[in-house]
């Protein structure tokens, strides 16, 4: 990491003058707001003069900056009220998004509204650089307020890294498994195959993936399965033992009845060997460990691999740009979660999602006041199709009378950062829309979606870590980087280390500060339990 010990608490120090003299009082923006008579305006759409612009960062893999006067701004503040200016910062997985960020508040500088990471919103609540939101989103942003249930709020007052119970952030939601290992079924189907239930049907059909051309171009270049740096985006490799994997971030689980790191279970143990023999025998792609997004995604594009991780209900995408860079009208298909004996597979389901966003304890009332105003109406489900859809041309055009979403074209399409229906997630919701915004003649690849999107929930289990604070970590940030999990996998997985030696990884996690962590952890866990 470019940044690595500017991280959080270095960045942070260089606010200390600005949170200081501008952001003394910790609870003082509910105060200021509350007595501000500039309220949120939720009914007609407001004078030109009376917009606000705020800035606004989040996930961009690589859509165009929203500028001032640019046609998303333009339908940003025409249905929300309020201008948002979101400037292009390069994503890479969160890593180089981070970096960026730390250099911003490191430059005494925050965002008025943006995505958090690491466990940044905990030392940025501490100094005071972020908005208490307690009293202000039940006044001022009722319909995000009541969009995420008591329970959960109540987790996230639990997370206080304040010790005072109150809300510095807002979570994301998820009510519904989200994951899934995609295989090509048209490769099945060509070979004459039947889908693997069992590790050792599934391990035959990557070795005929391997070794029989399947996508018929007559040269030996399938990928029968694979992922990304840091071992990451393959878990279902790693599922299938029962392992809690998040987008490759090991999680935690009961293992044993007890809250456990999965990266140091038994399970893990187990998971490394066989993903290590997987790869000695050519079943995963030898770039895994060097693949960035942009490259993986290139080869599942290139009509390369035969299975692959990810959201489910981005199918469509991966399977439009097949189309587009191969010419081949793919099929894929949930994978069912291989059987391996003595384990019980799933994969994570976990309903909080991190941190969507915090809010900057801005003193520019106007400032603060616009972003609760662009939270509650972002948040009134009546805007989620206009936002999913956005701008007209764009994004979606208009086909018999009905509203289309335009291909992915990072060239010319802004990027869709105010994206609440992926934020508080349902199934239904989401399927609904995947199917009344795509055209005719795109409904194939909507219908292999929506139907692997309803097959991931056989193996989705939410995990006991869900809804942990990034806290638990503080002072140990190469546990939370996962410097140590990702030496020892990466090498175990390629040959360089034996399995044998995992224990020693073990070993030196307790006790670089794993012992610490995990007795935090399981100290959170018995409170959020009882």
């Amino acid at each position: 990491m470019v940044i690595k010990k500017i991280g959080v608490l270095a960045a942070v120090s260089a606010l200390a003058f600005t949170v200081v003299t501008g952001c003394s009082d910790k609870t003082n923006s509910s105060e200021s707001a509350s007595s501000s008579s500039a309220a949120p305006n939720q009914g007609a759409s407001p004078k030109a003069e009376d917009i606000v612009d705020i800035e606004v960062w989040g996930t961009n893999i690589g859509y165009k900056p929203t500028t001032k006067g640019s046609k998303l701004y333009e339908f940003y503040k025409e249905k929300l009220g309020v201008g948002v200016i979101s400037p292009y910062v390069e994503w890479n997985g969160g890593t180089a998004y981070l970096n960026t960020l730390n250099l911003k508040i490191a430059s005494g500088e925050l965002p008025d509204l943006f995505l958090p990471q690491q466990g940044l919103e905990n030392t940025l609540a501490k100094n005071g650089a972020i908005a208490d939101l307690t009293d202000l989103l039940p006044k001022y942003a009722p319909n995000l307020w009541e969009a995420i249930p008591k329970d959960m709020w109540d987790i996230v007052k639990a997370n206080d890294p304040t010790g005072q119970g109150r809300i510095y952030y807002i979570p994301g939601m998820v009510d519904y498994g989200r994951y899934s290992g995609m295989i090509r079924k048209d490769w099945l189907d060509k070979l004459g195959l039947q889908m693997p239930k069992t590790q050792d049907e599934y391990v035959k059909v990557l070795e005929a993936f391997r070794d029989k051309d399947p996508n018929g171009n007559g040269q030996k270049d399938e990928l029968p399965a694979g992922g990304r740096q840091e071992a990451r985006w393959m878990d279902q490799l790693f599922a299938m033992y029962g392992v809690a994997m998040f987008e490759g971030y090991p999680d935690w689980d009961l293992y044993d009845g007890k809250l456990t790191y999965s990266a140091v279970s038994p399970n893990m143990k187990s998971a490394l060997e066989f993903i290590s023999k997987m790869y000695k025998d050519g079943l995963i792609d030898k770039e895994s460990l060097l693949n960035d997004k942009a490259k993986w995604d290139g080869k599942v594009a290139a009509n390369k691999v035969g299975n692959y991780f990810h959201w489910a209900e981005q199918t469509n995408l991966y399977l439009d740009n097949l189309q587009k860079n191969s010419g081949v009208k793919g099929a894929f298909a949930s994978l069912p979660l291989p059987e391996v004996q003595g384990y019980k597979g799933f994969y994570t389901w976990k309903r909080f999602t991190p941190p969507a966003w915090v809010v900057k304890n801005n003193k520019d009332q106007k400032k603060l006041m616009a972003t609760l105003k662009l939270l509650n109406n972002m948040y009134d489900k009546k805007n989620w199709n206009a936002l999913y859809l956005g701008v007209e041309g764009m994004h979606y055009t208009m086909k018999d009378g009905k509203a289309v979403k335009l291909p992915d074209d990072k060239s010319t399409q802004e990027n869709l950062i105010l994206d609440p229906y992926s934020k508080i997630s349902t199934l239904d919701f989401t399927s609904n829309l995947l199917k009344t915004t795509s055209s005719e003649d795109r409904m194939w690849e909507i219908d292999q979606t929506v139907q692997i999107m309803q097959d991931a929930q056989k193996y989705a289990k939410v995990i006991a870590g869900d809804g942990m604070p990034a806290s638990v970590y503080e002072g140990f940030p190469d546990i939370n980087n996962r410097t140590l999990y990702i030496e020892y996998a990466s090498k175990i997985i390629t040959g360089q280390y034996p399995i044998s030696k995992f224990d020693e990884f073990v070993d030196k996690w307790n006790k670089s500060g794993g012992e610490e962590v995990t007795k935090r952890a399981r100290e959170w866990y018995a409170k959020v339990k009882k």
